[in-house]
C-alpha cells in the first residue's frame, strides 16, 4: 500500500500530473521514475467520482449505503462541494460515532453484471487526513478497506480484506494492490465461495470506521489503477489438499493452471516440485519424485498435468499416519495457496480395530495422543474463521461447524456434501486421522440448506402435544442433515420460557417442563436408541441438549450483552424450583442417552446460597456435580459459540475456569490457535490436569466412535435426493396443521367453506420468510422468499382453486362482495436476544396489522392467524374478531395451515404457553398464584365433528373412571375430553376463577396425574 499526500489547488486538475506530483511530495519516486510510471500506465478506470453519478441507494440498485451493528452505528453521509476536491467539485463526506461497527458501502446494480478490474494493478483513492499534524506511520487511527468478488450480487459475494491508517493531515493518496487483500476470515455473508480472488467478478467497495469515538472523513476519485502482471490472471492448483493412499498404493496429484475468465495463459508458466519434509521416510516410506511440469504460453485455462507419488509397503504391522509433502514453485502464475501432501493411512493400530467395544479403541488411542493431539480434539472452529483449510490438520481440530448463514456456494445439499467432505479430508493429514466432528444449528429442519425442510420452530411442535409427531420432526431433520456429510446436531433446546419478552421463546417447547419433557422424543428422532447403537446410521446425529441451565428462566433487565434486555442474562430462582422447572428437562434427557450438551450464555445465581449469578460456562457445581455427577450424564459438553469470552477474567483464566469446570470442547470459535495456546499453558503449569483433559478427549472420542466416522468419516449421500422431499414435507405439513392452536371461532368462522370468496390480508399472508422465523437459511432469518416452500396464501389458494381468493398485504383494496377474510399477521424473523422485547420489538401488532384487521373485520366475518414465534398482544380487537388462531411460525409448509382453515384436519393444538393480556402481566406462568390471562396455558379449540358435550355429571364421571384407568393414552383422553368440556361451557369469556385451576391440569396430565387433573378440571367447569 502507498499514501501520497499534498495541499491541492482549487479546480479540476489533470490526472497524470498529479499522480506525479503526490508521488513525489511523499518522496516515494524520482523524477525519472515518477514519469515513467504515468506514462506507462494504462488510463485509471474511475468507480466513483462523487458528483452525483452514483445516488445513495442500496441493493438491488447502484449505490452507496451506510451500515452498522445498532440504530446509532451507521455514518452519516453527504456530498459536498469542496475548493480542494482532488478531483472535479465534489466529495463524499460523513461523519461516525460507532460504538459497534459500522461503515458504507457501493455496490453495483445487482440486476447488472458484475464488473471485470483484472486488467487493473489495484485501487485508490484520495482521503482527507483530521490530524493536526503528521503521525509516525502506522499510528492513526486504522480503516478496514474491503472488495467484494463472486456471488449473486455485493450482498451475497466474498469480502477481501486490508486497511491503511488515517496518520495524516489533509489529503492523501492511498494505493493499494489487489495482491495486499486477504480473504475475510472472521466473517462471510454467504459463508465464503470457492477463496479465490475472482477479480473478473467485482460487486464494489466498503470501508469499515474506526470506533470508539466521534469522526470524520472525505473521500474523493475511487479509481482503479495500473496494469495487472499475470500472477494476478492465471493461478495454479491441484485437485485436493491431501492424498490419503494405503500403504504401498500412489497418490496421483494433479496440477492444473486457470486464469482470470478463462482465457489461455498468456506467458509460460512453469511449476517445480520435489517430495520431501514430512514425517515418511524417503525411500524406505515412498519414492521420492521431482521435476518440472510446464504450461506454455497459449495453453488453455483448466489444463492439467499429474504428479505421482508412490508409496512403500514395508514390515511394519502397526504405524501411524506418514505424510510426504508435494513443494511446488511456481513462475507466471500465483501459487496454491498450500502445498498438497500425500499420506500413508495410518494401520494395524487397536483404535482402528471396528471389531473392539469401543471404550477399549478410545483408551488405545488417548494413551497413543500427545498433549497437543488432545487439546485439539477439544478445539471447535468457525469453519469460515480458518485461515486456511491445513489449519485443520496443523492445530489437529476436533471439530468444525457452520454458525447461522456460514453456508457454502451455492448453498445446495451436494455442496455442502463436498464442503464438508473436504474438511474431513484436511483431518486425514493428522497422525491419527481422527475425523472432524462437524456441528449445525438444525433447530427446526436443516435450516441452514436451502431447500431443506423447515419445520414448525418448537414453540409449535409443543402446541402439538404429540411426542410421536416431534420424534418424526427430529427423524426427517436428522436424515437431511446426515445426508450433508454433518453427523452432530446442536438440537434440541430444552429451555423451559418463562418470559416471552425473551428473544428466543419460540426455541422452547414451552412454559411447562412437563411439556418440555414429553417432546423429548425429537431426541430418538435425532439419535435412535438411547444406548447410541443407532449413531452410526446414515439417517440418525448426535443431539445436544441445550441450554443448560436455565435460559429460559433470565429475568427481564438483567442482560448484560449489548443491547439485549433478558437473553444472557441472571436467571435468579430457589433450589427447588431450579430442579423442578429447569433441570427435569436435562435428567430426561440423559435417560434417552443424549450425548451432548450446551451451556447457556447466561448466569444462575441460586437464592440462599450466598454465592451470587455464576457464569454457567463457568459453573462447577452444575456441570460436574450435577449434570456428570448426579445425572450420571457420559456424553461430552461442548461450549456455546464463543462463550467462555464472558466469564469474568482473562482469556487464560476462563480457558482454566470452563475446562475446570467441566466442559470438554470449546467452540471457540475464530480464535482457535489463541485457545490451543492457552490451554496447553494451563495443563503445563499444573492449573488444569491432565487427567482432566484425557477425561475430556475420551469423551469426544467414544462420540464420534459411536458414530461411525473412523470407518466411514466422509458423507453418505444416499439420502441427499430425499433433502426436502414429498416424503419429509409431508411430515413438516402434519407437524404444521397440528401445531395451529384455535383460539375463538365465534359463530363457527372455521372451518373455512371452498364455495366461499375469501379476502386475504396482513404481512404474513405471503412471506416465506416470516413464516419460518429466526434460524432459516441465516441466524437472524430473514422477511421475502428465501428458501422453497409454500406460503399460507399460496396454500389457500391450492386448498381452495375453484374459489376467488383475492389479497391485499394493507387491505387497501375494495372489501366489498366477500364472504369472510382471514388476516395473518405477527412478527418478522429474529433470533436470540436480537428478538428481545425492548430491544427495538415488543408483542404488539404493528400498526400495519393492526390498520388490516381492523379494516377487515369491519367490513365481513374475519379469522386472524398470528404468525410469531410467542403471543401477540390483540388489546381490545379481540371483540370485533370472529376466528383467531395462533399460528406460531409453521415453517416452509403452508399447506398444513390451510389444511385446518379449510377442514381437511380439524384444528387440535392446545397452547405451550400462557397468552397474556398485556405485557404488565409478564412473566405469567401456569402454576402462578395470581393467574389471570388472554388464554390459559393448554387452551385451545378444536373443529372436530365429534367433540364431546355434556355436564359437570359427565365430568364428576370422568374423574370415577380416571382412577381406573391404565396407560398413558387412555389417561390423557379422559382428560382432553373433560377439557373440551370445559371450555365449551365458558365460550370465549376467559376468567381467573376457572384459567388457573384449567391451566394446572393441564401441567398435571403431563405429568401422569390424570385423577388430579380431572378435579382441577371439574373446579375449572364449575367456576366457567
Amino acid at each position: 500500500m502507498r499514501h501520497s499526500a499534498h495541499t491541492p489547488a482549487p479546480g479540476r486538475r489533470r490526472r497524470a500530473a498529479l499522480l506525479a506530483v503526490t508521488a513525489l511530495a511523499a518522496g516515494l519516486l524520482p523524477l525519472t521514475s515518477a514519469a515513467t510510471a504515468a506514462a506507462d500506465d494504462p488510463a485509471p478506470v474511475p468507480i466513483d467520482r462523487f458528483e452525483g453519478e452514483v445516488p445513495f441507494a442500496a441493493q438491488p440498485a447502484e449505490g452507496l449505503f451506510t451500515w452498522g451493528g445498532d440504530a446509532d452505528d451507521p455514518p452519516k453521509l453527504e456530498l459536498t462541494e469542496r475548493a480542494d476536491a482532488p478531483e472535479g467539485a465534489q466529495v463524499l463526506e460523513g461523519s461516525y460515532d460507532i460504538s459497534g461497527y459500522g461503515g458504507f458501502t457501493h455496490d453495483y446494480a445487482a440486476d447488472q453484471p458484475a464488473r471485470d478490474w483484472s486488467a487493473s494493478k489495484g485501487i485508490r483513492f484520495w482521503w482527507y487526513g483530521q490530524n493536526t499534524a503528521p503521525l509516525p506511520p502506522g499510528s492513526g487511527k486504522k480503516i478496514s478497506f474491503e472488495i467484494k468478488d463472486g456471488g449473486a450480487h455485493g450482498e451475497a459475494s466474498e469480502l477481501w480484506t486490508t486497511s491503511f491508517t488515517d496518520d495524516w493531515q489533509g489529503w492523501h493518496q492511498v494505493e493499494i494492490p489487489f495482491t495486499q487483500f486477504a480473504y475475510r476470515t472472521d466473517y462471510q455473508p454467504v459463508g465464503g465461495i470457492d477463496h479465490v480472488l475472482g477479480l473478473d467478478r467485482m460487486w464494489g467497495y466498503a470501508l469499515t470506521l474506526p470506533t470508539g469515538g466521534k469522526g470524520r472523513f472525505a473521500l474523493d476519485d475511487v479509481e482503479l489503477y495500473g496494469k495487472a502482471d499475470q500472477a494476478l490472471r492465471a493461478q495454479v492448483s491441484t485437485d485436493a489438499g491431501v492424498y490419503p493412499v494405503k500403504e504401498g498404493g500412489a497418490a496421483d496429484v494433479r496440477v492444473s493452471v486457470t486464469t482470470t475468465g478463462n482465457v489461455p495463459v498468456a506467458d509460460d508458466v512453469t511449476v517445480t516440485y520435489a517430495s520431501g519434509g514430512g514425517t515418511a521416510t524417503p525411500g524406505s516410506d515412498y519414492v521420492p519424485v521431482s521435476g518440472t511440469l510446464t504450461f506454455p504460453a497459449g495453453t488453455a485455462s483448466g489444463a492439467a498435468k499429474t504428479v505421482r507419488i508412490r508409496t512403500v509397503k514395508d514390515r511394519a504391522r502397526a504405524e501411524s499416519a506418514e505424510t510426504v509433502p508435494l513443494a511446488l514453485t511456481v513462475t507466471g502464475a500465483k501459487p496454491p495457496a498450500e502445498n498438497p501432501v500425500a499420506v500413508i493411512d495410518a494401520h494395524g493400530l487397536p483404535y482402528l480395530d471396528a471389531k473392539l467395544p469401543v471404550r477399549k479403541r478410545v483408551a488405545d488411542l488417548v494413551s497413543r495422543m500427545s498433549l497437543d493431539e488432545k487439546i485439539g480434539q477439544m478445539t471447535q472452529a468457525e469453519r469460515n474463521a480458518l485461515n486456511s483449510p491445513g489449519d485443520i490438520a496443523g492445530y489437529g481440530l476436533g471439530s468444525l461447524l457452520s454458525g447461522g448463514g456460514s453456508v457454502p456456494t451455492p448453498n445446495t445439499p451436494e455442496a455442502w456434501a463436498k464442503m464438508i467432505d473436504g474438511y474431513q479430508l484436511r483431518a486425514q493429514a493428522t497422525r491419527f486421522q481422527i475425523p472432524l466432528i462437524y456441528g449445525v444449528d438444525a433447530v427446526h429442519g436443516h435450516n441452514n440448506v436451502v431447500g431443506a425442510t423447515i419445520m414448525p420452530h418448537n414453540i409449535g411442535i409443543g402446541a402439538t402435544r404429540d411426542p410421536a409427531l416431534a420424534e418424526r420432526t427430529g427423524a426427517v431433520t436428522a436424515s437431511e442433515v446426515r445426508a450433508t456429510g454433518v453427523p452432530w446436531d446442536f438440537a434440541p433446546c430444552l429451555c423451559v420460557t418463562r418470559d416471552e419478552r425473551w428473544g428466543r421463546s419460540y426455541e422452547s417447547f414451552g412454559e411447562d417442563p412437563a411439556l418440555v419433557t414429553s417432546m423429548e422424543t425429537m431426541i430418538q428422532g435425532f439419535q435412535g436408541r438411547a444406548d447410541g447403537r443407532d449413531l452410526d446410521r446414515n439417517d440418525k446425529v448426535l443431539a445436544t441438549a441445550k441450554h443448560f441451565l436455565g435460559d429460559g428462566g433470565t429475568e427481564y433487565g438483567s442482560s448484560a450483552t449489548g443491547s439485549y434486555t433478558i437473553d444472557q442474562g441472571v436467571t435468579k430462582v430457589t433450589r427447588q424450583e431450579l430442579e423442578a422447572v429447569h433441570l427435569a428437562p436435562f435428567g430426561a434427557a440423559v435417560k434417552r442417552g443424549v450425548g451432548s450438551v450446551m451451556p447457556s450464555y447466561s448466569s444462575l445465581d441460586i437464592i440462599g446460597d450466598d454465592q451470587g449469578p455464576v457464569k454457567m460456562h463457568a459453573n462447577a457445581a452444575m456441570i460436574n456435580g450435577e449434570l456428570k455427577g448426579k445425572l450420571g450424564f457420559d456424553g461430552f459438553v461442548i461450549s456455546d459459540y464463543a462463550g467462555i469470552d464472558q466469564i469474568p477474567g482473562d482469556y487464560a483464566s476462563d480457558v482454566r475456569t470452563s475446562i475446570n469446570a467441566g466442559l470438554d470442547m470449546i467452540m471457540v470459535p475464530t480464535a482457535y490457535a489463541d485457545f490451543e495456546s492457552a490451554l496447553r499453558g494451563e495443563v503445563t503449569a499444573g492449573r488444569v490436569s491432565r487427567a482432566r483433559v484425557d477425561d475430556a478427549v475420551s469423551r469426544i472420542l467414544t462420540q464420534k466412535f459411536e458414530l461411525g466416522l473412523f470407518e466411514k468419516p466422509y458423507a453418505d449421500t444416499s439420502h441427499l435426493g430425499e433433502i426436502g422431499g414429498a416424503a419429509h414435507r409431508a411430515v413438516a405439513r402434519q407437524a404444521a396443521a397440528a401445531s395451529q392452536v384455535l383460539l375463538k371461532n365465534a359463530g363457527s368462522v372455521l372451518p373455512l367453506k371452498k364455495s366461499q370468496k375469501v379476502y386475504v390480508a396482513g404481512s404474513n399472508a405471503d412471506d416465506l420468510g416470516n413464516q419460518t422465523g429466526g434460524w432459516t437459511i441465516t441466524w437472524q432469518g430473514q422477511s421475502g422468499r428465501n428458501t422453497d416452500g409454500t406460503t399460507i396464501l399460496q396454500a389457500m389458494r391450492k386448498a381452495a382453486p375453484d374459489t376467488a381468493i383475492a389479497y391485499s398485504k394493507d387491505a387497501s383494496a375494495p372489501t366489498a362482495g366477500y364472504d369472510v377474510g382471514v388476516v395473518v399477521v405477527g412478527e418478522t424473523p429474529y433470533a436470540e436476544g436480537v428478538g428481545d422485547v425492548g430491544n427495538g420489538n415488543d408483542l404488539a401488532l404493528t400498526a400495519a396489522d393492526q390498520a388490516a384487521v381492523d379494516t377487515v373485520c369491519a367490513a365481513m366475518k374475519c379469522v386472524v392467524l398470528v404468525v410469531s414465534g410467542r403471543p401477540q398482544l390483540l388489546g381490545d380487537r379481540l371483540g370485533e374478531i370472529d376466528g383467531l388462531v395462533a399460528s406460531w411460525l409453521p415453517g416452509t409448509e403452508g399447506d398444513g395451515v390451510a389444511d385446518v382453515l379449510y377442514g381437511r384436519r380439524a384444528f387440535t393444538g392446545r397452547l405451550p404457553v400462557t397468552w397474556p393480556r398485556s405485557e404488565a402481566q409478564l412473566p405469567i406462568n401456569v402454576g402462578d398464584s395470581s393467574y389471570d390471562p388472554q388464554f390459559p396455558y393448554g387452551y385451545g379449540l378444536t373443529t372436530a365433528a365429534n367433540a364431546p358435550a355434556g355436564s359437570a355429571a359427565a365430568l364428576r364421571a370422568l374423574a370415577v373412571e380416571a382412577r381406573h384407568v391404565h396407560g398413558a393414552s387412555a389417561g390423557r383422553a379422559l382428560v382432553d375430553r373433560a377439557r373440551l368440556l370445559v371450555q365449551q361451557k365458558a365460550g370465549d369469556r376467559v376468567t381467573a376463577g376457572w384459567a388457573k385451576p384449567f391451566a394446572e391440569a393441564e401441567h398435571l396430565s403431563l405429568t401422569g396425574d390424570y385423577a388430579g387433573a380431572l378435579a382441577k378440571l371439574l373446579r375449572a367447569y364449575l367456576a366457567a
